[in-house]
């Protein structure tokens, strides 16, 4: 990992390597998106089986994109009753925070006694995508579906990468279909997002997208708003975690591997301290830990790639910064670590004090945990229930009230040249 310290000569030059932008932002990943996106708009589904077959390895035909009720039913035998139990505990608490996130249509008068108000409809038809390859996410079908499923969407369109084979790892059927999936295709990638988006003669465009996804699939899904819309840009995992001396350094390093293990080695993982000892006591426990995890290749490449130790002056130090990298998750460790966190604007998720992991927000804790990545959270917010209910306006007046704002839209129309705009309030009147 990478250290910078305040004390450090050239530590503004560390601020902003440390905070550069990531794979949302790259260049020759936007280059290669591109022509992917354009390739699946011109050919549908010939495109789509190409990709599928460069990518992933699985050769398929276009009746092969859809998930069969078959394969569905054989994941659901194969489930066994501890998956089961997690499937179920976790779409429980994930309706629960969704349910008390709703937005709830309203009406009201306004200063002329019109009645004015908003409704909330569900999205007839939104996209899902479910990141496989090396880690195949179970826990973000649970995440994404259930929130679509409490919303009230009729048609909820999951996209997953394949196996060489063509098969989907089972846990993840499992899931989707518990959650409420109404159609799983086997596609991931760039030309998932584009299928999605465009359309292609065996998957039906959708209105919305949502999901996480590798570098390839948030750079689609920001290509593409505009075409369709998204919920935000979620692309690989990052996690800071603001300490004091307080902090425990062996927690710190276990959830600071635990970010770094997705495996596309744009993961990011910052730990910002007030304290030396606890930085320098933390990097030894990353030492102490690696060696004995499973995907020590994939932690090893993304914390040498975005891995920082970062030593600051003082905690207000130490919040300024972390607001300016606007981190995915971000655990608060210090003493008052709730005051603390009233000036932390721009985390996707906050996780409070030494016995809150960011792995309980992964899987288990409620909210989703499709959060803004890459800095994006300076603008984005997680993923909720409402981005699934689409917001109209709704205008009624009387010709009692009409008469009252008449005025007021006379003069508007004439200071605005529209004359007509006038003519359409008055003609009523007259």
């Amino acid at each position: 990992m990478k250290i910078a310290r305040y004390t450090d000569k050239d530590f503004s030059a560390k601020l902003r390597e440390l905070s550069a932008d990531g794979s949302l932002f790259d260049a020759e990943i936007e280059q290669r998106t591109k022509a992917i996106l354009h390739d699946v708009f011109v050919r549908g589904d010939d495109a789509v089986l190409e990709f599928t077959e460069r990518f992933d390895g699985a050769k398929l035909s276009a009746e092969q994109l859809a998930v069969t009720q078959a394969e569905l039913l054989s994941a659901s035998i194969k489930a066994d009753d501890f998956l089961r139990a997690a499937v179920a505990e976790a779409e429980k608490n994930v309706a629960f925070f969704a349910k008390k996130s709703l937005r709830k249509n309203w009406q009201s008068k306004n200063s002329h006694g019109a009645s004015v108000g908003e409704k909330f409809d569900p999205f007839t038809r939104v996209g899902i995508y479910i990141p496989g390859g090396t880690a195949p996410l179970v826990s973000t079908a649970l995440m994404t579906i259930t929130l679509a499923k409490v919303a009230g969407c009729k048609e909820i369109v999951v996209t997953t990468p394949c196996g060489k084979d063509g098969s989907i790892n089972p846990a993840i059927l499992f899931a989707a279909r518990a959650a409420g999936a109404t159609e799983i295709y086997r596609v991931g990638g760039a030309q998932a997002i584009a299928a999605l988006a465009y359309g292609t003669k065996t998957i039906k465009r959708v209105q919305k997208i949502f999901g996480p996804g590798n570098a390839y699939v948030s750079m689609a899904k920001r290509l593409l708003v505009g075409r369709v819309a998204i919920d935000l840009l979620a692309g690989p995992s990052d996690v800071l975690i603001l300490a004091d001396e307080t902090a425990n350094p062996k927690f710190a390093a276990a959830d600071l591997l635990a970010q770094a293990e997705h495996g596309s080695g744009h993961e990011r993982t910052w730990l910002v301290t007030t304290s030396p000892k606890i930085l320098k006591t933390v990097e030894s426990e990353i030492a102490r830990q690696l060696p004995k995890l499973a995907r020590k290749e994939f932690i090893s490449r993304a914390l040498q790639n975005n891995g920082w130790l970062i030593l600051v002056k003082s905690l207000a130090d130490g919040i300024a910064l972390t607001n300016q990298l606007a981190p995915e998750h971000c655990e608060i460790v210090t003493r008052n670590a709730r005051q603390v966190s009233d000036q932390i604007v721009t985390a996707g998720a906050i996780f409070l004090g030494a016995f809150s992991p960011t792995v309980l927000g992964d899987y288990v804790a409620g909210p989703s945990h499709v959060l803004p990545t890459d800095g994006a959270g300076a603008s984005f917010a997680g993923l909720t229930v409402d981005q699934f209910q689409r917001r109209t306006s709704v205008v009624e007046y009387t010709s009692a009230s009409l008469k009252k704002a008449l005025k007021s839209v006379k003069k508007f129309a004439e200071l605005e040249g529209l004359d007509a705009h006038g003519k359409s309030a008055e003609t009523r009147i007259k």
